[in-house]
């Protein structure tokens, strides 16, 4: 019976683990999409400045 139990504990350990690695990376991928569109409007911005010099 103790080794089940510490194969329950020792398995809610490692979904926990995979749990916070999966919200670390969602947390990455949801700042770079922010910065990808920052960048995209800063492109845009710097397009229409671009075109009115001409």
């Amino acid at each position: 019976m103790p080794d089940l139990i510490h194969d329950l504990v020792n398995d809610r350990i490692q979904t926990l683990h995979r749990e916070a690695a999966e919200q670390r990376l969602i947390l990455r991928l949801s700042r770079v999409e922010r910065a990808r569109r920052r960048v995209d409007r800063a492109n845009d911005r710097l397009r229409v400045a671009l075109s009115r010099q001409v």
